[in-house]
């Protein structure tokens, strides 16, 4: 006497191909239901790889100008009376400080830099004019983009050296210009290249102190003061710099460190990330409701292959079985199309915007994961249904 009847145990690769034949038998519906999952994928991870890029540039400027540059300004006047002004020897003092390699500094002049004597005095173009010691290039780590820089000689006299944006602005490409400052015609001798960590500088134009004092009235003051000092000793001059600018009132000088802006800065460039993943899960959620529906569509549509395949032995969990795998191979297709597309959109942006380009893994894996936990969830309901289907009921429906 034979033993009772055991059902025949499917391997993997039957259930891959049970899963694909319903998939390949309706290639349009299931294309269009991929897409939509494919379009979130895609948008979640260019989002995260352009925030990723940015953020890599900016740590990489970083890196290459350092966190050991150190600036003082003025403080504020607790008691509203004149404003506070640094001393004239700050930045020698500055520079007695153990662990202080060099110093620059620059004052405000208050004079407007335009491009003829015609222009009012009034427009200023968001151009300060600025006094300027000769060694603040070499503390700033700055480059000249064309011309030269002050030396012994222009300092005392009518010239000046343009940021990189106070150029633009004035309309400038090219030193041996004659631009309009105070009362008189300064000859520009240089344009600079850009400053991330003196961002300041790049909106000004730079004279020398003796020629300011001469035909600016400057005062002589320094309104900011630069540091460069030892890595290891960042701190502790930091901590110093205010003692040693302002002995009697620390609080009249104002520390702060410019490399600690442009890490705000690499934070901020995913500020509307969150926004955009948000976007992308909306995307996401309408691709999971579709392979949902297609799914549903599928059951109702082959009820009398589900109950053939019952009434020829298969079990409940083995039907339950082939309709799940059919919604993680929809799915998982349409993630790996839009992690290939999301990829190639952030490599596209990076390579127009001269940027690092930078997927990260994580970004991928976790894509790839959610692919596969969105095709259980909207798969799990119609395998659940399509294993409930009576065979005698799958066999007689029209």
């Amino acid at each position: 006497m034979s033993g009772p009847l055991r059902p025949v145990r499917l391997r993997p690769s039957d259930l891959v191909r049970l899963g694909t034949a319903g998939l390949r038998a309706r290639p349009v519906r299931a294309l269009l239901a991929a897409l939509g999952i494919a379009v979130g994928i895609a948008t979640m991870v260019t989002v995260v790889g352009i925030s990723a890029s940015s953020q890599a540039r900016l740590l990489r400027q970083l890196d290459a100008l350092g966190t050991n540059l150190l600036r003082v300004s003025p403080g504020d006047d607790l008691f509203g009376g004149d404003p506070v002004k640094l001393p004239k020897g700050a930045a020698a003092a500055v520079l007695r400080i153990d662990g202080v390699r060099e110093t620059g500094q620059t004052g405000d002049t208050k004079a407007t830099v335009r491009r003829n004597d015609l222009i009012s005095s009034q427009v200023s173009l968001g151009i300060s004019v600025q006094a300027t010691s000769l060694d603040l290039l070499g503390t700033l780590d700055g480059k000249v983009r064309s011309g030269t820089w002050l030396n012994a000689a222009t300092e005392r006299h009518p010239a000046v050296v343009l940021g990189s944006v106070a150029a633009e602005r004035l309309g400038l490409t090219a030193p041996d210009a004659q631009v309009w400052i105070g009362d008189r015609w300064f000859t520009v001798i240089g344009i600079l290249d850009r400053m991330p960590l003196a961002e300041e500088i790049e909106r000004s134009a730079l004279v020398g102190f003796p020629a300011a004092e001469e035909y600016l009235n400057f005062d002589g003051h320094p309104t900011t003061v630069y540091e460069r000092s030892d890595d290891q000793s960042v701190e502790i001059v930091r901590d110093a710099l205010a003692r040693t600018v302002s002995p009697e009132r620390p609080s009249d000088a104002k520390v702060s460190r410019p490399s600690d802006a442009l890490k705000a800065k690499a934070a901020a460039a995913g500020a509307f990330t969150g926004l955009m993943l948000g976007l992308g899960a909306v995307a996401l959620f309408v691709g999971a409701v579709g392979v949902a529906n297609t799914m549903v569509v599928a059951v109702l549509e082959r009820r009398k292959e589900i109950g053939l395949r019952r009434s020829l032995g298969a079990t409940r969990a083995q039907v339950r079985t082939q309709f799940l795998v059919e919604a993680l191979i929809l799915s998982v297709a349409g993630g790996a199309f839009g992690v290939a597309g999301g990829a190639l959109a952030t490599f596209g942006y990076a390579g127009v915007n001269a940027l690092p380009a930078v997927v990260p893994m994580w970004a991928l894996g976790g894509a790839l994961g959610t692919t596969l936990l969105i095709g259980a969830l909207a798969g799990i309901y119609p395998a659940i249904r399509a294993a409930r289907v009576p065979p005698s009921v799958a066999l007689t429906a029209q």
